[in-house]
């Protein structure tokens, strides 16, 4: 293990023998770091931070502080888990959990750009990426292989579905459906992510698809319900069912179309 003699780590945390931890950085106790990490300088891992292998965590960045929530006690603590394969840049804040029993989760091969943040309970999944200073309120869920631009900010409870963009400087108060660009002070739909579709291999085919689904639920002049009927008729497939199943768990309301 490669420790900088600045770096602080309590007794109490664990860190794999094949990670490196850098200058100035503190590792408090109950921390878990995984094999082949880069932990940089001026990191702080707090208690209850569990970071899989091969994570990078850049300059002054923390990860598992306590949650920006007046009714947190360290008492209700719950953790912050990390999968493998992520980066997190500089200045990257994430918050450990407070509500719900798993805490505050992200999965593996994300890219957290600089000052961006995630707050307390969210879930992120695989292969997303967060451009500076985008920011996920409390209780936000983003699925896989999202597109999160710059000063976005993400309402607390809403979701992100997969394969979805969201436009800088875009405010998002309701959930986004699966395949779509999402842009403006709140947020609208504007199209489907279709570069983003074409970089994950999705056929003409199932593009087609995906368009044709949001076409009849939206534009369609049916009620929702029957919209959503419809398309499971119309269209059967896996984008298909993806899209119906994210509109009909929607607690906090569906971004619509421009």
């Amino acid at each position: 293990m490669s420790v900088h003699p600045s770096a602080i780590i309590e007794d109490g945390a664990q860190v794999d023998p094949s990670a490196s931890v850098g200058p100035w950085t503190l590792i408090e106790a109950g921390a878990i770091v995984g094999p082949d990490c880069v932990i940089e300088s001026g990191v702080r891992l707090y208690s209850g931070t569990r970071l899989g292998p091969r994570n990078r965590v850049c300059h002054g960045a923390t990860l598992g502080s306590a949650p920006q929530d007046l009714g947190f006690t360290p008492e209700r603590a719950k953790p912050l888990t990390i999968g493998s394969d992520n980066c997190f840049r500089e200045y990257v804040n994430i918050s450990r959990g407070i509500k719900s029993e798993a805490g505050t989760r992200i999965g593996s091969r994300n890219y957290f750009m600089a000052y961006s943040h995630a707050g307390h309970d969210s879930v992120v999944g695989d292969d997303n990426i967060l451009a500076n200073t985008a920011t996920l309120a409390g209780h936000v869920e983003v699925a896989h292989r999202c597109f999160i631009s710059g000063q976005v900010a993400v309402h607390q409870f809403a979701r992100i579905g997969a394969y979805t963009m969201i436009g800088g400087l875009t405010g998002v108060s309701k959930d986004v459906p699966p395949y779509v660009i999402a842009n403006g002070q709140r947020a609208v739909i504007i199209g489907l992510n279709l570069v983003g579709l074409k970089r994950n291999g999705f056929s003409a085919e199932q593009r087609a698809r995906i368009k044709a689904v949001y076409r009849l639920i939206f534009r369609s002049g049916r009620r929702l319900a029957e919209g959503l009927a419809a398309a499971s008729h119309q269209y059967p497939g896996e984008e298909t069912d993806q899209i119906t199943a994210f509109i009909r768990a929607s607690e906090r309301g569906v971004t619509g179309f421009a």
